[in-house]
């Protein structure tokens, strides 16, 4: 079922702490928060839920925890456990009060990827590049050009230590084998036939 987002309560609840009071807003993960546009996925990603069943987890807070686990190279479970734990993090996912208890499952991390699909990804990237760009922390001019490390792509080099050598050792060493013995034979027959040349002339001279 569609998700249903989270509100501001109108009254404030006495026995929790609001986030605002307890972070700080000029911290980037704020100030990122207030510049995108959620609202506009959750318009979006609303569509994909079906209109019966439970209702889904809110929508900005599954966006905000994939952007945390990109921003920091985390897994899902290590960003859902570690979501508990950090008050900012909580805020940027829409939280209104600190909360003590893990948000989701970390499976359903892997559930919203595949619901949302490869245009629904780059609906999330396209959203953290128009929040740079608004915010002057990249320039238009980054986005002309693609740099690619191919430091970690492989390439044809067989090292000592790769199993695929044990099996070629045999028939390299019995090829060069072959070639040093049949050179080494050469070699003999060619001295042979030096040495015996004069060894003739000698006889017949005496």
């Amino acid at each position: 079922m569609r998700p249903k987002e989270r509100t501001k309560a109108p009254q404030n609840d006495l026995f929790r702490l609001k986030l605002v009071n307890l972070i700080d807003l000029r911290h980037e993960l704020c100030r990122l928060g207030e510049r995108i546009h959620w609202q506009g996925l959750v318009d979006q990603f609303g569509a994909l839920y079906s209109e019966h069943g439970r209702p889904g987890v809110p929508i900005r807070l599954m966006a905000g925890l994939h952007y945390l686990k990109h921003a920091f190279g985390l897994s899902d479970e290590v960003v859902v456990k570690s979501w508990v734990e950090n008050p900012y993090w909580q805020y940027f996912c829409g939280e209104e009060y600190f909360q003590h208890r893990l948000p989701i499952d970390p499976s359903q991390m892997t559930r919203f990827r595949t619901r949302l699909g490869p245009s629904g990804c780059e609906k999330l990237l396209e959203l953290t590049i128009a929040a740079g760009l608004e915010t002057r922390a990249v320039k238009p001019s980054i986005f002309t050009q693609v740099t690619v490390d191919t430091t970690v792509q492989e390439k044809a080099i067989a090292f000592p230590t790769d199993g695929r050598c044990v099996s070629q050792r045999p028939r390299v060493v019995g090829a060069a084998g072959e070639t040093l013995r049949h050179r080494t034979q050469a070699e003999l027959c060619s001295q042979r036939q030096a040495i015996a040349v004069p060894a003739a002339a000698l006889r017949g001279g005496n």
